[in-house]
């Protein structure tokens, strides 16, 4: 595993002992859980910045916007009443859950 040193500034270096006490555990292994969440989060917002790019994309594209609109509206039915359906068979009351 690599070493790197960081420099913090007292109240974050205070802080983050404090933390480490609480959950006893040592200060590099928040550090190493903050960086992983942190670098998470960055590649999920770059995934979904991608994502919205395309989806804007294939929507200004005329041609390409028809026949999206054709597939949705083709399974549109599908699923949904299948869910409903297998909701009910159960016992569930699926209207009552789709308005909390």
């Amino acid at each position: 595993m690599a070493a790197m040193s960081l420099r913090l500034p007292e109240d974050i270096e205070l802080r983050l002992t404090q933390e480490a006490e609480r959950e006893g555990a040592s200060r590099s292994d928040l550090a190493r859980r903050a960086i992983v969440e942190f670098l998470a989060r960055k590649e999920r917002a770059r995934f979904m910045s991608e994502l919205v790019a395309e989806a804007q994309a294939g929507y200004a594209d005329p041609a390409l916007r028809k026949e999206l609109l054709a597939l949705a509206e083709s399974g549109a039915d599908f699923g949904l009443e299948d869910l409903l359906d297998a909701e009910r068979s159960a016992g569930t009351r699926p209207e009552e859950k789709w308005w909390r």
